[in-house]
């Protein structure tokens, strides 16, 4: 597998023919640290780049697919939240947990929450139809079927994250081109939409086979994936491609902050919590999972538990800010992404000719 687009020991080649990448590594689009910088050098090592769109305006987004397209050829993902708002709740529960913080850092839930992250919505269709990217990733299921239908006639290629047998033939029935397996090592946010068991949890390379089992669909391996031996296990068992995240966050292009940052390659453990968002999300351990615990039941539903956090955040992020990452974190390297990218797709060639 080259950059050139030499891509042995795929099995199923349906994306690579569509993707017109050297690869099929895919960049994931990591809400707060992923950006314009992150994706053109990604794209540079022959992967497929991402922008995370959930919390970007889109003047912002239009500016920074002009900003990719300007500086690099290749597909870019533009990547939305396809979540329900439950609108206000009873928070005062969640504020009673946190009392002790706020009186021990003098602070308190913000008078004015930040924006929340956004739903994809006729502004953020709009935007596709105008900018026209070459892939329309879509997390937490799929938008209003009217919106679907809108973004499938720009001729994107639609991908949606599946967690489960179900979720992927879900998605498949309303017409994905194809469904990203999300094993439950994958850091950020479980992409999980339908009502199922919680302890169902599937790491990714049990849910691959599952999915490619019971899909017309081609698969996209994310999840634990931090290396070319990764890569190469992906593509055995029946993968089209792969989505990496964690590996990338490392990179001096990510939007990291310095705490977050420091915690990557080391053995700093990851926890699956719903402290940050009121939605379960890996990230690594901090001083609010590890005193809390990782799943408190007062944590407002998501997206809103996140809005009581924001001064805590600025006074102590090391404790309060969520730094998201897989549990192939320690695999992490602080080099350029186009460094990455090559690296990946090299030794997971030779992996393949060996």
């Amino acid at each position: 597998m080259s950059a050139s687009g030499d891509t042995p020991g795929w099995r199923d080649r349906r994306l690579i023919a569509r993707l017109g990448s050297g690869a099929p590594i895919l960049l994931a689009p990591m809400a707060g640290a992923g950006g314009p910088a992150l994706a053109i050098a990604a794209m540079r090592g022959g992967a497929v780049g991402a922008l995370p769109c959930a919390t970007v305006p889109a003047a912002t987004i239009e500016a920074q697919v002009a900003e990719v397209r300007a500086a690099v050829d290749g597909p870019i993902n533009l990547n939305f939240f396809c979540h329900a708002d439950p609108g206000p709740g009873d928070e005062a529960p969640w504020h009673a947990l946190l009392a002790p913080y706020y009186r021990e850092y003098g602070v308190g839930p913000p008078d004015q929450p930040p924006p929340a992250r956004r739903a994809f919505d006729a502004e953020a269709c709009a935007l596709v139809e105008r900018v026209r990217p070459e892939i329309v990733s879509f997390h937490f299921g799929l938008p209003a079927p009217d919106l679907l239908d809108r973004v499938k006639a720009t001729g994107a290629l639609i991908l949606s994250s599946a967690t489960s047998p179900a979720e992927g033939r879900w998605l498949a029935a309303r017409g994905v081109d194809a469904v990203i397996a999300q094993g439950w090592e994958a850091g950020g946010h479980s992409a999980r939409f339908l009502d199922e068991d919680p302890s169902s949890r599937l790491t990714t390379f049990a849910l691959v086979p599952l999915l490619v089992e019971a899909l017309d669909v081609p698969v996209i391996a994310a999840g634990g994936i931090g290396d070319a031996r990764g890569v190469a296990a992906a593509a055995t068992l029946g993968a089209a491609a792969v989505q990496i995240g964690t590996l990338f966050l490392a990179c001096p292009e990510s939007l990291v902050s310095p705490q977050h940052r420091a915690l990557l390659g080391t053995e700093a453990p990851t926890v699956m919590t719903n402290l940050f968002s009121g939605r379960p999300a890996r990230g690594f351990a901090t001083r609010l999972t590890r005193e809390l615990g990782p799943i408190r039941a007062e944590a407002p539903a998501f997206p809103h538990a996140g809005a009581a956090l924001a001064e805590l955040r600025r006074v102590a992020p090391e404790a309060f800010a969520n730094m998201w990452a897989g549990q192939a974190a320690m695999l992490a390297r602080a080099e350029p992404a186009e460094m990455v990218a090559r690296r990946l797709i090299a030794e997971t060639a030779g992996l393949f000719a060996g």
